[in-house]
């Protein structure tokens, strides 16, 4: 699913937008026991339970596409007679009136979903008319078809914080009474997927909150689909690639991970208009070689970087927008300014020095400070005519002056 799929969904759910005709849900213990269980018609609930269950239905379509929001396939063997998918449909078709199909899906959950702690699991049923839509994004008033779908949630809760609080019934301030409070989802999914604004019962959304460990297990053995890394975990695998091949240097290994990621930086900004930003390009194998080569990484390391680059991401080739990091780029960006101003400064001071007269090796650091009773400045062809002299006894510098010659002292003109 794109991102305009996706906030097409999420742009019905609130008061007057939504359509959830059935929400049920199953509180989980941490000894994976169901607490309880409930079902009911989603538009009866109060109005604070209603937003609140639909805050929850949005957070599972909220986040960035390939990162908290993962298009995942379902496998062929899954959609065969008694896999996945077919229950995931019969759980559809069923608008979740079927207590045994509902009471299977809670089973199938807490089965397959690592979580150490308590949790709510969450399962809507919505049919949304979709409209047709012209060329230029405007709707007609008749339904292209009804996509038809659940959504689900996996919400841990956990114990509200101990503090005070005002104890009505004392009339006292004492210790708040604490409570088990439902938090956002850590994961979530949409099945089947609405792709092109249209039903595609071969894939569905997955939503991670974490995208450093998503639930891999749940994607895998859960939902019985192959499971995907999201971009942060693309990034991760790459640095991890680079800095091993390059050794325990951590200065020397961050500052070529940096250069790299230029480079793919740089080469996307090329690539720009040759590619839709929906899709993207991959980084193949040879072109890393290539960069790697104009940023001047060792060939032992390089080599060994594209192996393993090739081996890890054979199943899943990274995007080039998989690869940046951003943030790292902009503050190497900064760090690299900061340091031209700081050259441009000292530059600047020699200039300021050569026009004075002092020079860099004068040693003003101390605690005596050198003072010069006459400073010269002259061009360079004059400095070998230079010569001391004693006249009256005196000892005097001698400078030869030619008739079209000027000098100034102190930075006054003078017609000596």
């Amino acid at each position: 699913m794109n991102k305009k799929d996706v906030l097409e969904l999420k742009r019905r759910l609130k008061k007057d937008g939504a359509t959830f005709t059935r929400l049920c849900g199953c509180y989980v213990n941490s000894e994976k026991e169901k607490v309880v269980t409930f079902g009911q018609t989603f538009l009866n609930l109060e109005d604070e339970e209603f937003y609140k269950y639909l805050d929850i239905a949005k957070k599972v379509l909220s986040g960035t596409i390939g990162n908290n929001l993962l298009t995942l396939d379902i496998p062929l063997e899954q959609e065969q007679p008694g896999g996945r998918q077919q229950f995931l449909l019969g759980l559809r078709e069923s608008k979740l009136k079927n207590d045994e199909l509902v009471d299977r899906f809670y089973d199938m959950v807490i089965e397959n979903y690592d979580y150490v702690g308590n949790y709510l699991i969450l399962v809507f049923h919505d049919a949304y008319d979709v409209m047709t839509k012209t060329t230029d994004n405007d709707k007609l008033d008749e339904s292209e078809e009804v996509y038809e779908y659940l959504l689900g949630a996996i919400c841990p809760v956990a114990l509200s914080k101990p503090g005070l609080g005002y104890r009505a019934d004392e009339n006292r301030i004492g210790p708040r009474i604490r409570d088990w409070v439902v938090g956002v989802p850590d994961s979530g999914f949409v099945f089947p997927a609405f792709n092109d604004r249209s039903t595609d019962i071969h894939s569905l959304l997955f939503y991670t909150r974490d995208t450093k460990e998503p639930h891999t297990e749940f994607m895998e053995d859960g939902l019985g689909c192959g499971s995907k890394r999201t971009s942060t975990e693309q990034k991760n695998l790459f640095s991890h690639i680079v800095k091993h091949a390059l050794g325990d240097d951590d200065i020397d290994s961050n500052d070529a991970l940096l250069d790299i990621q230029q480079c793919i930086s740089d080469y996307k900004d090329e690539q720009e208009v040759l590619f839709d930003e929906e899709t993207g390009v991959i980084l193949e194998g040879d072109e890393l070689a290539r960069m790697m080569s104009e940023v001047g990484i060792p060939d032992s390391a390089a080599a060994t970087i594209t192996e393993n680059y090739r081996e890890q991401f054979k199943n899943q080739p990274p995007m080039l927008d998989d690869l940046i990091d951003v943030k790292s780029l902009e503050a190497n960006a900064r760090i690299r300014t900061e340091e031209e101003l700081r050259a441009q400064v000292e530059e600047l001071k020699q200039q300021v020095a050569v026009h004075t007269g002092i020079s860099d090796s004068d040693d003003t650091s101390g605690d005596e400070i050198k003072t010069y009773d006459v400073i010269l400045r002259v061009k360079p062809e004059k400095v070998s005519q230079i010569k001391s002299q004693f006249i009256d006894g005196q000892k005097c510098l001698v400078i030869p002056m030619s008739e079209n010659e000027h000098a100034a002292v102190n930075g006054v003109n003078t017609t000596v």
